[in-house]
Protein backbone atom coordinates (compact mmCIF):
# COMPACT_ATOMS: atom_id res chain seq x y z
CA UNK A 1 0.00 0.00 0.00
CA UNK A 2 1.36 3.75 -1.01
CA UNK A 3 1.18 5.88 1.79
CA UNK A 4 0.06 9.50 2.35
CA UNK A 5 0.13 11.99 0.46
CA UNK A 6 1.50 10.18 -2.95
CA UNK A 7 -1.86 7.78 -3.04
CA UNK A 8 -4.17 10.61 -3.01
CA UNK A 9 -1.84 12.55 -5.47
CA UNK A 10 -1.44 9.68 -7.69
CA UNK A 11 -4.83 9.23 -7.95
CA UNK A 12 -5.44 12.55 -8.77
CA UNK A 13 -3.02 12.77 -11.45
CA UNK A 14 -4.62 9.54 -12.91
CA UNK A 15 -7.93 11.33 -12.94
CA UNK A 16 -6.82 13.84 -14.32
CA UNK A 17 -4.85 12.65 -17.29
CA UNK A 18 -6.71 12.63 -20.64
CA UNK A 19 -5.79 9.64 -22.11
CA UNK A 20 -2.83 6.90 -20.78
CA UNK A 21 0.98 8.12 -20.28
CA UNK A 22 3.93 6.07 -18.96
CA UNK A 23 7.06 7.73 -17.15
CA UNK A 24 10.20 6.08 -16.70
CA UNK A 25 11.00 7.12 -12.94
CA UNK A 26 14.31 7.47 -11.31
CA UNK A 27 14.98 8.87 -7.71
CA UNK A 28 14.41 8.69 -3.76
CA UNK A 29 10.52 7.34 -5.16
CA UNK A 30 11.94 4.92 -6.68
CA UNK A 31 15.01 3.69 -4.24
CA UNK A 32 11.83 3.84 -1.33
CA UNK A 33 9.12 2.50 -3.13
CA UNK A 34 10.58 -0.56 -5.10
CA UNK A 35 13.63 -1.01 -3.22
CA UNK A 36 12.98 -0.25 0.35
CA UNK A 37 15.36 2.65 1.12
CA UNK A 38 14.01 4.27 4.00
CA UNK A 39 14.78 8.09 2.96
CA UNK A 40 12.44 9.99 2.25
CA UNK A 41 11.32 12.30 -0.82
CA UNK A 42 9.07 14.72 -2.07
CA UNK A 43 9.08 14.50 -5.73
CA UNK A 44 8.94 11.68 -8.35
CA UNK A 45 11.57 12.43 -10.46
CA UNK A 46 10.90 11.12 -14.38
CA UNK A 47 13.63 10.98 -17.32
CA UNK A 48 10.95 9.51 -20.15
CA UNK A 49 7.42 10.55 -20.32
CA UNK A 50 5.16 8.54 -23.16
CA UNK A 51 3.29 10.30 -25.49
CA UNK A 52 4.73 13.41 -24.51
CA UNK A 53 1.87 15.47 -25.78
CA UNK A 54 0.63 15.32 -22.13
CA UNK A 55 2.03 18.40 -20.32
CA UNK A 56 2.81 16.83 -16.67
CA UNK A 57 4.59 19.73 -15.49
CA UNK A 58 1.80 21.78 -15.46
CA UNK A 59 -1.02 18.92 -14.28
CA UNK A 60 1.82 17.68 -11.22
CA UNK A 61 4.78 19.18 -11.30
CA UNK A 62 6.31 21.74 -9.18
CA UNK A 63 4.00 24.74 -8.10
CA UNK A 64 1.54 23.08 -9.66
CA UNK A 65 -2.31 23.27 -7.98
CA UNK A 66 -1.99 19.10 -7.26
CA UNK A 67 1.79 19.79 -6.01
CA UNK A 68 0.19 22.91 -3.60
CA UNK A 69 -2.27 20.18 -2.36
CA UNK A 70 -0.31 17.33 -2.03
CA UNK A 71 2.96 18.94 -1.11
CA UNK A 72 4.49 16.64 -3.76
CA UNK A 73 5.33 16.71 -7.08
CA UNK A 74 7.08 15.12 -10.58
CA UNK A 75 9.59 16.41 -11.55
CA UNK A 76 11.10 15.67 -15.13
CA UNK A 77 14.81 15.21 -14.88
CA UNK A 78 16.76 16.60 -18.36
CA UNK A 79 20.43 15.73 -17.40
CA UNK A 80 20.67 11.90 -16.80
CA UNK A 81 22.53 9.03 -18.70
CA UNK A 82 21.31 5.47 -18.75
CA UNK A 83 22.11 2.53 -20.55
CA UNK A 84 21.16 1.56 -23.49
CA UNK A 85 19.15 -0.88 -22.90
CA UNK A 86 17.58 0.07 -19.34
CA UNK A 87 14.20 -0.08 -21.45
CA UNK A 88 14.18 -3.54 -21.78
CA UNK A 89 14.55 -4.28 -18.20
CA UNK A 90 11.99 -1.56 -16.61
CA UNK A 91 9.13 -2.91 -14.45
CA UNK A 92 5.96 -1.42 -13.32
CA UNK A 93 5.37 0.27 -10.16
CA UNK A 94 1.93 -0.21 -8.68
CA UNK A 95 0.63 -2.40 -11.72
CA UNK A 96 -2.97 -2.32 -11.94
CA UNK A 97 -3.50 0.88 -9.77
CA UNK A 98 -4.06 3.27 -12.31
CA UNK A 99 -6.64 3.68 -15.48
CA UNK A 100 -3.96 6.48 -16.97
CA UNK A 101 -0.90 6.41 -14.86
CA UNK A 102 1.85 3.99 -15.76
CA UNK A 103 5.03 4.34 -13.41
CA UNK A 104 7.83 2.37 -14.80
CA UNK A 105 11.27 1.92 -12.30
CA UNK A 106 14.82 0.45 -13.63
CA UNK A 107 16.35 -2.47 -12.12
CA UNK A 108 18.73 -1.28 -9.56
CA UNK A 109 21.99 -1.80 -11.65
CA UNK A 110 20.72 1.02 -14.06
CA UNK A 111 19.34 2.67 -10.84
CA UNK A 112 22.46 2.64 -10.01
CA UNK A 113 24.50 3.88 -13.05
CA UNK A 114 21.90 6.82 -13.50
CA UNK A 115 23.59 8.43 -10.40
CA UNK A 116 27.07 8.00 -11.49
CA UNK A 117 27.49 10.98 -13.46
CA UNK A 118 26.17 13.76 -10.74
CA UNK A 119 28.17 11.09 -8.10
CA UNK A 120 26.82 13.58 -5.10
CA UNK A 121 26.99 12.22 -1.38
CA UNK A 122 23.48 11.60 -1.78
CA UNK A 123 23.50 9.23 -4.88
CA UNK A 124 26.47 7.66 -3.36
CA UNK A 125 24.73 6.69 -0.26
CA UNK A 126 21.59 5.32 -2.39
CA UNK A 127 24.24 3.35 -4.70
CA UNK A 128 25.16 1.71 -1.51
CA UNK A 129 21.87 1.18 -0.07
CA UNK A 130 20.97 -1.00 -3.43
CA UNK A 131 24.12 -2.52 -3.95
CA UNK A 132 24.43 -3.86 -0.52
CA UNK A 133 20.62 -4.14 0.62
CA UNK A 134 20.14 -6.00 -2.75
CA UNK A 135 23.19 -8.27 -2.59
CA UNK A 136 24.34 -6.98 -6.00
CA UNK A 137 27.34 -8.20 -8.03
CA UNK A 138 30.01 -6.25 -8.40
CA UNK A 139 30.60 -7.91 -12.42
CA UNK A 140 27.50 -7.55 -13.43
CA UNK A 141 27.69 -3.40 -12.28
CA UNK A 142 30.61 -3.20 -14.31
CA UNK A 143 29.60 -5.04 -17.33
CA UNK A 144 26.17 -2.65 -17.60
CA UNK A 145 28.43 0.39 -16.80
CA UNK A 146 29.62 -0.51 -20.47
CA UNK A 147 26.21 -0.26 -21.49
CA UNK A 148 26.71 3.46 -20.34
CA UNK A 149 29.86 4.22 -20.97
CA UNK A 150 29.17 4.78 -24.59
CA UNK A 151 27.22 7.49 -23.90
CA UNK A 152 29.15 9.38 -21.13
CA UNK A 153 30.72 13.19 -22.01
CA UNK A 154 33.81 12.69 -19.84
CA UNK A 155 33.92 8.64 -19.39
CA UNK A 156 37.25 8.46 -18.04
CA UNK A 157 35.75 10.54 -14.85
CA UNK A 158 32.87 7.99 -14.44
CA UNK A 159 35.45 5.06 -14.52
CA UNK A 160 37.01 6.56 -11.80
CA UNK A 161 34.05 7.05 -10.18
CA UNK A 162 32.61 3.37 -10.20
CA UNK A 163 36.26 2.19 -9.39
CA UNK A 164 35.50 4.55 -6.18
CA UNK A 165 32.13 3.24 -5.39
CA UNK A 166 32.56 -0.30 -6.32
CA UNK A 167 35.69 -0.09 -3.45
CA UNK A 168 33.30 1.63 -0.76
CA UNK A 169 30.65 -0.70 -1.30
CA UNK A 170 32.22 -3.77 -1.15
CA UNK A 171 34.59 -3.15 1.58
CA UNK A 172 33.61 -4.26 5.42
Amino acid sequence: MLPEPWAAFLAAVDAALPKPVVLHCIGGFVLTFVYGSPRNTGDIDYIVQIPNDVDIDSLAGKGSALARKHKVYFERVTINQMPENYDERLREMLAGEFKNLRLLAPDPYDLILSKLERAGPKDRDDADYLFKSLQLDAATLRERYQELRVNLGRPTREDLTLDLWLDLFTTN
